[in-house]
């Protein structure tokens, strides 16, 4: 059964990409150019997962998900933080911040679809 996924990235091309690996997989996608526009997104759309970009402009990825796992209406959404920092303390303040997985750039076929499965079985 094809489930909601938020994509949320600054930049255009990138979020060709991700909408192309995730519609191979039969999922529907919806997506936010920055994270004030995520919040506003997610609270009308609910989708059952989101991909937050950490670093961009208006509101950043990590304010985001904050603001969204604080909220009764979205905290029970998962998302996946993604950033091309791979660092561990990046990956360790995105999981302070709230997010429920990291996945860095570029963005591997075969890891973002194990984690999609794994946060939408």
């Amino acid at each position: 059964m094809p489930k909601k996924i938020l994509i949320v990235e600054d930049i255009h091309q990138n979020r060709i990409l991700v909408r192309m690996i995730i519609k191979s997989l039969n999922h529907e996608v919806i997506e936010a150019e920055d994270g004030e526009h995520s919040v506003q997104v997610a609270k009308g759309q609910k989708p059952d997962l989101i991909l937050m970009d950490l670093q961009m402009p208006v509101m950043d990825g990590y304010t985001a998900i904050k603001i969204l796992k604080n909220d009764p209406e979205t905290e029970d959404i998962k998302i996946i933080a993604v950033t091309s920092y791979a660092m561990k303390t990046d990956r360790d303040k995105a999981m302070a911040a709230g997010a429920d997985d990291y996945i860095a750039k570029p963005i591997d076929l075969d890891e973002l679809s194990g984690m999609i499965s794994k946060y939408l079985a």
